[in-house]
């Protein structure tokens, strides 16, 4: 029996969409790095170049209304879900303009509107988060679905292991993607991990657990698909490890080569997941290197916008300094 290919199972507009998410997270990171490494000070960040496909295939499957929680390194999860380049780019500057109105930085970027639960710099946190939004959708009887993502090192973190557990109890519609780049910061996965695969760990908590190549947008999607069915049908949580591989350092003051070879990086990139989705489109015909060479430009000039824009943005007052810090209205 013939089995179809993934990308036939999309809509032209979806493809362009992932294509479209994928590339805008690539200009966003490499432009950003470049301005870090020429001595724009905006504070500590962690690049997402060469996981982009993890971060859009599961917000592929994902409705608007739905939720993610994100990690430190939270900027391509935050562009997949939606939120505008320009205010991410603002808060990054810690301008009044950025997503926390410049107080929050790289790591604490949100937006409630775009369901991005925030961005989470402590390991693994993103997670009881996201076990709390999928306890409110189910005591307000909504469909909504909730994705959390988490690396490779945070997945033997106590609060995931809690969290895991408890939607379980509960069949909450929670998508645990455990994103395993292969390195904690410097430490190789085979070393911090027992099991051979992390997802081999769902089952131990009542809820299937996949692996899929993270470096295939089509792969993600559908894994993240069928998690999500099962999720609003209230069949309770799934764990889908994306195997995937940051291109940079874990931040931008780390030299991965102390750790890792020229080689291994090489054979990485190799697998790029933007480069494989314009193959598998353009020789099967879904489109041609114009279609796709004119998002890139559309992308490169809206980065340019977002720099602009946040360069030409206000510092916060400093009699903003308390504002949206503590809740005062009981």
């Amino acid at each position: 029996m013939l089995v179809a290919e993934p990308w036939t199972k999309l809509e032209r507009q979806k493809l362009l969409w992932m294509y479209d998410r994928m590339t805008l997270i690539r200009e966003f990171e490499e432009r950003l790095k470049s301005l870090i490494d020429g001595g724009v000070p905006v504070g500590a960040a962690h690049y997402y170049v060469g996981e982009e496909a993890v971060a859009v295939g599961i917000c592929a499957a994902l409705r608007e209304c739905d939720w993610i929680a994100s990690t430190h390194r939270g900027h391509g999860h935050c562009i997949a879900k939606g939120v505008d380049v320009r205010p991410m780019m603002a808060e990054l500057y810690g301008k009044a303009t950025g997503t926390n109105r410049g107080k929050g930085g790289s790591m604490h970027i949100t937006d409630i509107s775009k369901g991005m639960l925030g961005v989470n710099p402590i390991l693994g946190m993103g997670t009881p988060h996201a076990v709390g939004a999928a306890l409110t959708a189910r005591v307000k009887k909504t469909d909504q679905v909730v994705a959390t993502f988490f690396g490779d090192g945070a997945a033997s973190i106590g609060a995931v292991h809690e969290a895991m557990n408890m939607a379980a109890i509960w069949k909450l519609p929670v998508i645990f993607v455990c994103e395993n780049n292969r390195y904690a910061q410097s430490t190789p996965v085979e070393y911090a991990v027992s099991v051979k695969d992390i997802a081999d760990r769902g089952p131990a908590y009542n809820m299937p657990g996949v692996v899929v190549d993270g470096q295939d947008v089509f792969a993600v999607w559908e894994a993240a698909d069928t998690a999500v069915r099962r999720a609003r049908a209230g069949e309770g949580p799934s764990l889908i490890e994306c195997k995937t591989y940051r291109y940079h350092g874990h931040s931008h003051g780390d030299d991965p080569h102390r750790y890792r070879t020229v080689e291994e990086e090489e054979a990485a990139k190799a697998r790029d997941c933007i480069k494989r989705f314009r193959e598998q489109t353009i020789s099967h015909g879904i489109f041609t290197a114009t279609d796709l060479d004119r998002i890139d430009a559309q992308n490169q000039a809206l980065i340019a916008e977002a720099i602009t824009f946040a360069e030409a943005s206000a510092l916060p007052d400093p009699s903003e300094l308390l504002t949206d810090v503590y809740v005062t209205d009981r």
